[in-house]
């Protein structure tokens, strides 16, 4: 068979072309980290922690292992625990709500605006009134910032202050986006983000980190990271975990913070092109007013009726891949059905898993590759 009848595959994320364009800069700040051998801790952590508060704007940062043990230093941090109900979005990955069940508090999810995909406020006030009903103590609501855009800060604060609870905004999809003219950062109590490879702003593992304005919590963050310890570390005051973020990583986002705001600025070119070759075929994804996205990832609602299966195997056979960010809701997912949901259901939810699926999306989806995608999908359609 001849081989140049075969599409050539499109990667969903190209992590290979931004190694490309940084080039010999990040194998030379791996060659530091080796030199000096402080490879818990090292000077690394402390620059990155410094230029991602210069970064965001929080006045400290913590980094951590990853986003999911971001979430769950915070709820430690805070004391969140049996009988306290923490308000996650179902339509979300796993690890919001699972964090907060490793804390043993109890996730009770709401559902999602169909529009931007995030926390709808009115799911969360019939969420509140369900805890209560349950004997559950109201204690955190954590929105996150799902598939890059910033959720509506204004309007879960102003609920959330009303009921006395915190708020923890899971930014590991939205780092660098921004919401009212701020970036993500200092919205709430506290921000987590994750440093996942495939995130808008990843390392070569996994990472995290915390964001706030209160330096009490910061402290005990620092101590929760490394087992609780206190002024000595066979001194443990609390109990933690081993949260760090290796110097190695650090030294990677360090290099990569250098290109993050030109990269933000090409995701949002390519998904203005997605826009205006989509918008008139399927359900494209809206910013709501004051908010900017990073574009973690470009997720399409197909027409109703559609086979999604059959879609993705069409675009597949062009060479194209496609992902569907979330096939379940959390609280459709067997780990965590048993757990409350708001009076009214979750019907928002319920419905985007079923119709929702994401197209390639990073910084360097050149305009031929993506006139590709374009023309697959409207073919697809019969546009």
């Amino acid at each position: 068979m001849n081989q140049h009848l075969l599409p050539e595959p499109v990667p969903l994320i190209d992590l290979a072309a931004q190694r490309r364009r940084l080039g010999k800069s990040v194998d030379e700040a791996i060659s530091r980290v080796l030199a000096h051998c402080q490879f818990i801790n090292g000077p690394e952590v402390t620059q990155l922690e410094t230029q991602l508060a210069a970064f965001s704007g929080a006045k400290h940062v913590v980094t951590c292992a990853s986003g999911t043990d971001a979430l769950l230093m915070v709820l430690m941090a805070k004391g969140v625990g049996r009988g306290d109900a923490v308000f996650c979005p179902s339509f979300t990955f796993c690890a919001t709500g699972e964090a907060v069940a490793l804390a043993g508090a109890t996730p009770v999810f709401v559902d999602v605006d169909e529009a931007t995909f995030n926390m709808d406020a009115n799911s969360l006030k019939r969420g509140i009134a369900t805890a209560i009903k349950l004997g559950l103590k109201p204690r955190a609501v954590i929105p996150v910032d799902l598939f890059g855009q910033s959720a509506d800060h204004d309007a879960i604060g102003a609920i959330a202050e009303a009921e006395g609870m915190f708020v923890l905004d899971d930014a590991a999809q939205a780092f660098g986006a921004s919401y009212k003219g701020r970036r993500l950062g200092t919205a709430g109590l506290v921000t987590t983000t994750s440093f996942f490879p495939a995130k808008p702003f990843g390392c070569f593992g996994d990472g995290g980190a915390i964001f706030t304005d209160d330096a009490e919590l910061a402290d005990t963050l620092r101590s929760i990271r490394v087992h609780g310890q206190g002024s000595d570390k066979y001194d443990n005051v609390r109990l933690g975990l081993t949260g760090r973020l290796d110097t190695m990583q650090a030294a990677v986002l360090i290099e990569k913070l250098k290109i993050f705001e030109d990269e933000i600025a090409a995701r949002n070119k390519v998904a203005e092109r997605y826009a205006r070759g989509l918008g008139n075929v399927v359900s494209v994804p809206r910013l709501a007013n004051g908010c900017t996205s990073v574009w973690a990832q470009y997720t399409i609602r197909l027409p109703h009726g559609s086979d999604r299966d059959a879609f993705a195997a069409g675009l597949k056979a062009q060479g194209i891949p496609t992902a569907i960010y979330y096939p379940k809701s959390m609280h459709q997912q067997t780990a965590y059905r048993d757990f409350p949901v708001a009076d009214g259901g979750l019907p928002a939810s319920e419905k985007l898993s079923e119709d929702v699926i994401s197209l390639p999306m990073h910084a360097y989806l050149d305009e031929p590759t993506q006139e590709r995608i374009i023309k697959a999908v409207r073919g697809a359609f019969g546009a």
